[in-house]
C-alpha cells in the first residue's frame, strides 16, 4: 500500500500547463498561424505565397516561357482548374449543409434539445446559486470559472488535517485553478460569440488534469478528508464536470458558426475564380504577352496570378479547415483523459 501511495503522490504534483499554449510541442508562430491569425488574413497569405511560388518556378525553369506559348499546358491546366473548382465548392456546400442539417427536425426533436439545454441551464444555476444563469456565452463560461476557483478555495479553506502530502496537493490544486481561472476569466470578459477568442480563452481552462487530480485526491486520501473538505471537494468536481459539456456545447456551436462562414466565403471566392479561369481559357493569347519585367515574363506572371485565383477556395478552406482540425485534435475527450503527452503513472492499481 505504501509502495502505491508513495507512487500516487509522485503522480499528484506533476501537472501540466494551463494554457494551450504551453501545453503544445509546436512553436508559437505555428500555433498563431494554426489558430489566432484571421482565417482571411491567413487565405490571403497562402494566396500571396502561391503566385511567388509560382513565379519563381517559371522564372528558374529554362524553358517555361517556350512551353507556355507552343504547347497546350494552359488549356489542360484551366480545363482541370474549372471542372476541380465547381466540383469541389459543390462538394463542401453539401457537406456544410449535411453537418448543419442536425439543425432541422421536427417539433419533438426540438423541444427534446430545448429540455436537454434547460435542464443543463438549471444544474447551473444550482451550482451558480443564482436564479438565471447568464445568456451570454462567454458570461456564462466565466461564471463557472469564477465559481469553480471559489469552490477551489472553500476545499481549502474547510480542510483540516494533518497530512502535511495532503495539505501540499490539495495547496497546489487551489493555486493551480485560481490562477488559471482568473487568467481565463479576464480572457473571456467582454467577448462576444463568434470570434475565436472566446472558444480559445475556454480551451486555456485545464478542467479535465483539475478533475483527475481532484478525484486522485478524493480516492487516495478518502480516510483523512474531514466531511467539511470533503463535501467541498464534492462540488469543486461537479463545477467541473458542469464546465466540461458546456465548452463542448460551446465548440459545436463555434464550428456550426465557422462552416457557415466558410460556405459563405468559398461561394464569394468561388465567383472570381470561375471567371477569372474561364477567361484565361477562352481569351487566351500568348502573343498579346509578349515581354519581360524585372526578369519575368508577363506570360509567366498571368499564368501564376490566374492560376492561383482559380484554386483560391481551395485556399479558403484549407485556412478555415486548420483551425477546426488543430481545435478538435486538442479536444478530442470530455471529462479526465488526458490524450497528450504529459508526465503520468503507467502502472496504477486501484484497490
Amino acid at each position: 500500500m505504501s509502495d502505491r501511495a508513495g507512487s500516487e503522490n509522485a503522480e499528484a504534483g506533476d501537472q501540466p500547463e494551463d494554457t494551450m499554449r504551453q501545453r503544445t510541442s509546436r512553436s508559437t508562430v505555428v500555433l498563431r498561424l494554426l489558430l489566432e491569425v484571421d482565417r482571411r488574413l491567413l487565405a490571403l497569405g497562402m494566396f500571396v505565397v502561391l503566385v511567388l511560388s509560382l513565379t519563381v518556378v517559371g522564372v528558374a525553369h529554362p524553358t517555361s516561357a517556350t512551353i507556355l506559348r507552343t504547347g497546350d499546358a494552359v488549356e489542360t491546366l484551366f480545363n482541370a482548374l474549372i471542372s476541380a473548382t465547381i466540383t469541389g465548392v459543390t462538394l463542401v456546400l453539401t457537406l456544410n449543409q449535411l453537418v448543419l442539417s442536425q439543425e432541422l427536425g421536427a417539433i419533438g426533436d426540438q423541444r427534446e434539445r430545448m429540455e436537454g439545454a434547460m435542464e443543463f441551464r438549471r444544474d447551473v444555476e444550482d451550482v451558480l446559486e443564482t436564479p438565471v444563469s447568464p445568456a451570454d456565452p462567454s458570461a456564462f463560461l466565466r461564471s463557472l470559472v469564477e465559481v469553480t476557483a471559489a469552490r477551489a478555495e472553500e476545499v481549502q479553506e474547510a480542510l483540516e488535517t494533518d497530512n502535511e502530502d495532503l495539505r501540499e496537493y490539495v495547496d497546489q490544486l487551489v493555486s493551480s485553478t485560481t490562477g488559471n481561472a482568473t487568467q481565463v476569466s479576464e480572457s473571456l470578459e467582454g467577448e462576444q460569440f463568434g470570434r475565436y477568442s472566446v472558444l480559445s480563452a475556454a480551451l486555456n481552462f485545464n478542467y479535465s488534469w483539475k478533475l483527475y487530480a481532484a478525484r486522485r485526491i478524493q480516492n487516495q486520501f478518502a480516510d483523512e478528508l474531514n466531511e467539511d473538505a470533503d463535501e467541498a471537494l464534492d462540488e469543486y468536481i461537479e463545477t467541473l464536470m458542469l464546465f466540461g459539456p458546456g465548452r463542448e456545447h460551446f465548440k459545436t456551436l463555434y464550428f456550426q458558426w465557422e462552416l457557415i462562414n466558410l460556405s459563405r466565403t468559398i461561394i464569394a471566392a468561388a465567383v472570381p475564380a470561375l471567371i477569372v479561369a474561364i477567361s484565361t481559357l477562352v481569351y487566351y493569347d500568348p502573343a498579346v504577352f509578349d515581354g519581360v519585367t524585372l526578369g519575368v515574363d508577363h506570360l509567366v506572371a498571368l499564368v501564376a496570378v490566374t492560376a492561383s485565383i482559380a484554386v483560391s477556395p481551395f485556399v479558403v478552406l484549407l485556412s478555415y479547415v486548420l483551425r477546426i482540425a488543430t481545435v478538435t485534435k486538442r479536444t478530442l475527450s470530455i471529462g479526465p483523459f488526458i490524450l497528450r503527452d504529459t508526465d503520468r503513472d503507467e502502472d496504477i492499481s486501484w484497490d
